[in-house]
């Protein structure tokens, strides 16, 4: 656990705002900036260069993602090289050497770069192990003294993480033993939940940036569904019996045998990240402690699987400090989740950098990646979880384009996926992928989530 001085402010909630928002938490109107992100302002290529390579078909999305954010001499001089595509096939070897590095067991894209760079890539690195004084059972708890204070920029390494149920959930444990733990625990979730850290500076009406830099799980996972009779997951009473099912995680080729002739590919995210929410969010089971389950605007355990390594959540901002707060490791997820739970396991590293973007007054989390933006939209009704996800896709439209709000709404219809994130969590969720592609290199350049 570590320490620093304390830069707390007094508490005050964003400024209100008056826009129909399905009568929960906010319609998520804000205004775009154009602050460029600096992973992508930095880069030694060019905007019009990058962009066009990040949407060849023709070259690997994720594997091309890790060349380009390796920084080093060598990685300018191939870009200096005419045309790309035959310099790769003279440096072949090794561009696949350097790409691969993201696919291996505890090595990743930072790896490649000396110790200078890496400093300017990550920042100040901050270690939290999990143990009994980081780790608390299925809560977000704002009477705890934070297990660490960091900047703006810097980066929180999060090692050894804990399974469910403060790691009591282990390979052999059978399921009338975690639906029991679940029964002992009334209004908490399962989840081993890490925090909070401190975010210095960080006060309501700002945003978070959070960039997932290294995802590690451990080399096991485990689906299970409770007893019907617990009541939890899509169909509990369809099945009135539990199931857990362990499995061995491949991590060198990134899969694992479900049954015999049945391999799911391994896409390692987080479940469960976000800061603490705002009063009136959900009933607290006593004051300044909430439930983990229920996502909100606050982002929590939203169970996105787009939450892979090298993307990015925008979290809007409801206490000093922002106060951290992670757990629920997902191996892969397909979206629903609809028996309760993903893949689960823990994760030997979860390494994540962070931002803070001031008074942006954000009323929702949006999330990034390579290929494209996503708002959400968060309801215990489905139907207003789609409504919420389709409004703050056209205000994030609208807001960052020369669009109408209407035009948005046709651009919605004709090109966006709306997809069911997950219907287990009490409070479901949408999500809209906004693809980067549909947008020309100079639109495209201008747009930017804060």
């Amino acid at each position: 656990m570590e320490a620093d001085s304390d830069n707390s402010s007094s508490e005050k909630q964003p400024s209100q705002h008056h826009h129909f928002c399905g009568n929960l938490f906010g319609c998520g109107d804000e205004l775009g900036t154009g602050v460029l992100r600096e992973d992508f302002k930095d880069a030694a290529y060019s905007r019009r260069t990058a962009d066009r390579l990040l949407h060849m078909e023709e070259i690997h999305q994720e594997r091309l993602d890790g060349f380009l954010s390796a920084r080093g001499r060598s990685r300018r001089r191939l870009l200096r090289a005419s045309p790309f595509l035959g310099a790769l096939a003279v440096a072949g070897p090794w561009f696949n050497k350097l790409a691969g590095a993201n696919e291996l067991p505890g090595t990743s894209r930072n790896d490649v770069l000396d110790s200078r760079q890496k400093k300017e890539y990550e920042g100040h690195v901050r270690v939290v192990e999990s143990n009994d004084q980081t780790v608390h059972l299925g809560v977000y708890d704002t009477n705890l003294a934070p297990v660490l204070k960091v900047d703006s920029g810097d980066t929180i390494s999060y090692s050894n993480t804990w399974s469910h149920f403060l790691n009591k959930m282990q390979p052999d444990v059978p399921i009338d033993v975690l639906a029991k733990m679940r029964l002992d625990n009334p209004g908490r979730g399962p989840h081993s939940i890490i925090g909070p850290v401190y975010v210095n500076g960080a006060e309501p009406g700002d945003v978070l940036e959070v960039r997932y830099r290294r995802i590690r799980p451990f080399d096991w996972g485990a689906v299970f569904n409770n007893p019907g009779s617990l009541g939890t997951g899509l169909l509990a009473k369809d099945f009135p019996d539990g199931q857990v099912k362990y499995m061995k995680l491949d991590l060198a080729h990134m899969t694992t045998e479900f049954a015999k002739d049945i391999h799911v590919p391994l896409k390692p995210f987080q479940g469960t990240l976000g800061v603490a929410p705002p009063d009136g969010f959900y009933p607290p089971l006593s004051p300044g402690v909430t439930s983990s389950v229920p996502p909100g605007p606050h982002a929590g355990n939203v169970d996105l699987s787009e939450m892979c390594e090298g993307s990015t959540m925008f979290i809007p901002v409801w206490k000093p400090g922002a106060l951290i707060y992670t757990g629920d490791s997902h191996a892969v997820q397909g979206d629903g989740e609809i028996s309760l739970t993903a893949c689960e396991t823990r994760m030997q590293e979860l390494r994540i950098q962070v931002f803070l973007h001031k008074q942006k007054n954000f009323a929702w989390p949006i999330a990034e990646t390579p290929s494209h933006w996503i708002t959400l939209g968060l309801d215990k009704d489905l139907n207003v979880a789609m409504t919420l996800a389709a409004r703050n896709a056209i205000e994030f439209l609208a807001a960052r384009t020369s669009l109408s709000k209407l035009d948005a709404y046709g651009l919605c219809s004709m090109a966006f996926s709306f997809r069911v994130t997950q219907v287990v969590d009490i409070v479901r969720g949408v999500h809209a992928m906004i693809p980067k592609s549909l947008f020309a290199p100079a639109l495209r350049e201008k747009i930017s989530v804060v």
